[in-house]
């Protein structure tokens, strides 16, 4: 019997700041190995360095028009929130996967579950060993750490290493990174590699050796722990996040480059850093806020924008994984790659099973019906204030 060919379908991305592809010429024979087909939009790729001809030597179709695209495909993978009359021309029965933001998104997963287009979420992952191949948010995290240090680095007033100059030694400056996540760690690495002295502080102190492992000081603060579940950090209660301000204006003072790593999942980006410590620190220092997308966790913070403010330079960054589109676009394809390679049975046809740990977990509509807690929360409180 002939397997059943499933259609990915791959478009343009429509947020201006989006530079990303979702899916790589380099994967696509592995996937038509696996029973897909791959129809992807004119010059989808080109923004990240591929060209319309790299995806049709690797077996994939170029469709000029997006519509049929939307409305044939078996699965359609993004890599930010598509328009709700996009997801009206989808199919029903069709998956919709990628970075969605469901919980932010409540007018959009309405409209999926009134198409019953299924939704599956990369920032559902769950944060498990096996999950670790297809987590979006960390591998994306990575390359953000390391570009948030290159930023610092621009703009700062200061040289990053130590220099032996025939005029004199000059001291390295001193870099303090918040929070020791996947973003932050990178950062700290690529501080060191840049010659740097760097600190680091995160609320969650079973961090220490792997920020002491990098070569960097961990800052400790008695402030006990804010490690929530799965490893991510909790939101602090007022009080916390008052006695963490006051603990870390001396290091903030001292430092030439401030980089801010804190999100919760989900939730605004908490405020650590305020005004009274930006103007504490020295003039032409910098900070880059990397929860700038999500509000920024310092109070001056423009998102999107690199502002002056106390002779502080303060970088807002909000999509720094797209400044580097063509390793960022490989590393996104290979977990979607990875995924599809879960989604198929032994004689390669299409099988969306949910007894799968990481597949049920971020599919979070399915045939009409929301199967994930945090987004049915949101949609009975837009339900119940209708």
């Amino acid at each position: 019997m002939d397997r059943i060919v499933t259609q990915l379908g791959i478009l343009n991305e429509t947020n201006e700041q989006e530079t990303r592809v979702a899916l790589t010429p380099d994967v696509l024979k592995r996937l038509d190995k696996l029973g897909y087909s791959v129809v992807i939009e004119s010059g989808a790729g080109l923004p990240a360095g591929y060209t319309d001809q790299n995806y049709t030597e690797h077996g994939a179709a170029v469709e000029a028009d997006a519509n049929p695209i939307w409305s044939k495909s078996d699965i359609v993978a993004v890599l930010n929130p598509p328009s709700i009359d996009n997801v009206r021309k989808m199919k029903q029965g069709a998956i919709l996967l990628g970075q969605l933001w469901a919980v932010q998104n409540p007018d959009l997963m309405a409209a999926c579950q009134e198409q019953k287009v299924t939704v599956m979420a990369l920032e559902a992952v769950p944060r498990t060993s096996r999950a670790q191949s297809v987590d979006a948010l960390s591998a994306m995290g990575n390359l953000a750490g390391y570009k948030s240090v290159l930023l610092g680095a621009a703009e700062s007033v200061k040289v990053f290493p130590l220099m032996m100059t025939a005029a004199g030694t000059l001291q390295p400056a001193r870099v303090f990174i918040l929070g020791a996540g996947v973003a932050g760690l990178q950062a700290i690495a690529t501080a060191k590699r840049l010659g740097a002295k760097v600190e680091a502080y995160d609320v969650r102190p079973a961090v220490k050796e792997q920020v002491e492992s990098l070569g960097a000081t961990f800052v400790e603060f008695d402030l006990g722990t804010a490690e929530g579940e799965g490893g991510y950090a909790r939101e602090q209660t007022a009080e916390e996040q008052e006695k963490q301000r006051q603990a870390m204006s001396k290091v903030i003072a001292e430092a030439d480059v401030v980089i801010t790593t804190a999100a919760i999942p989900g939730r605004p980006a908490p405020k650590l850093v305020d005004e009274d410590q930006v103007k504490g620190m020295k003039p032409g220092s910098v900070i880059v806020d990397m929860a700038a997308a999500t509000g920024g966790n310092c109070t001056l913070t423009e998102p999107g924008k690199t502002v002056k403010k106390h002779n502080i330079s303060i970088v807002g960054p909000t999509n720094l994984p797209a400044t580097m589109p063509f390793h960022a676009s490989q590393t996104y394809a290979k977990i979607i790659q990875t995924l599809l390679s879960w989604m198929v049975d032994k004689e390669k046809n299409f099988n969306l099973n949910f007894e799968d740990d990481v597949i049920g977990t971020m599919t979070v509509v399915h045939e009409g019906e929301v199967r994930w807690d945090p987004l049915k929360e949101v949609l009975n409180k837009e339900g119940a204030s209708a």
